[in-house]
């Protein structure tokens, strides 16, 4: 396989990351460094990492994968003061390994600074293109926060144009339920881009259309831009101070985004989850207070 471009990271990173080869579900040789075995209770994932989210089925091929193969590319580790040690680079790895039921992986042991481990896992993860965009803006927001990086200063360790920074971390100011529809890959980076101009409790409702009606983000561009054009806003049923304060309450309550549509003689109300867990924790809620709709009725 051929390895992953490396231009433009930061000085020093490229030689501390070594060369980074495209990992398919066998993983990928690794480059010629002497490598140590180390026990998997020895070490310790990283929980700073940017990567929050692991793909099911991919991380089950590649458990399947290391059945078979074993793990070829080493992970990369640095040492702690406990004498434990600390991912850098392959946790994805490192969970299937486990799983496997493997006792020991391949590792790469190196010295690093925690600045390095923090701008060394995300770079990682970009090459290898295993984060979403809002996991990307996330760490570098992180690199900016932590360390006092100008946008200009986090791209160049990075190796990303400036204005590709730019508009990831616009992302991040986006509404929670927005940022949702873009990690879990509803909703592109460039569709959610255009929704920088909309006002934070009515991005939304537009991202969700945009994503029913699978636009391109040049048509979204257009259908966001006549939304908030005034024609339409003087067109746009008002809702009454009490209707915002019980979709307010719904959302307190469930826990999650709720939306409501219409006015006090007829509507919609929109419960939006994400996860399995996210409906299974709803229904039970919603199960519970008809629980006690029923007993008070009973008790009349």
């Amino acid at each position: 396989m051929s390895p992953i471009r490396k231009g433009g990271l930061g000085k020093g990173l490229g030689a501390l990351l070594g060369d980074i080869e495209e990992e398919s579900i066998y993983g990928s040789s690794s480059s010629e460094e002497a490598t140590n075995e180390l026990l998997l209770a020895d070490i310790d994932p990283n929980i700073d990492q940017p990567r929050k989210e692991f793909d099911d089925d991919a991380l089950a091929a590649l458990v399947e994968s290391i059945k078979n193969h074993g793990v070829i590319t080493p992970l990369i580790v640095t040492p702690k003061p406990d004498g434990r040690y600390l991912i850098i680079a392959g946790e994805r790895r490192y969970r299937a390994a486990k799983a496997a039921g493997l006792v020991s992986v391949p590792v790469c042991v190196r010295d690093c600074t925690q600045v390095q481990i923090d701008e060394l896992s995300l770079i990682e993860n970009i090459q290898r293109e295993d984060l979403n965009p809002i996991e990307v803006a996330r760490a570098i927001k992180k690199l900016m926060d932590d360390y006092g990086y100008t946008q200009e200063q986090a791209a160049e360790r990075i190796g990303k144009a400036r204005p590709t920074v730019a508009n990831l971390l616009r992302l991040i100011d986006l509404d929670e339920s927005v940022q949702k529809l873009v990690s879990s890959g509803r909703l592109s980076a460039g569709h959610a881009r255009c929704l920088a101009v909309v006002p934070l409790d009515a991005q939304y409702e537009l991202a969700a259309k945009g994503c029913d009606d699978k636009m391109s983000v040049r048509d979204f561009e257009k259908f966001v831009k006549n939304a908030l054009s005034p024609k339409k806003k003087s067109e746009a049923p008002q809702q009454s101070l009490e209707l915002k304060d019980m979709v307010t309450r719904f959302q307190r309550t469930l826990g999650t985004k709720v939306s409501l549509l219409g006015n006090e003689r007829k509507g919609r109300i929109f419960i939006d989850y994400y996860t399995s867990d996210d409906l299974n924790r709803i229904e039970s809620m919603l199960a519970y207070l008809e629980a006690n709709y029923k007993g008070e009725r009973d008790g009349e």
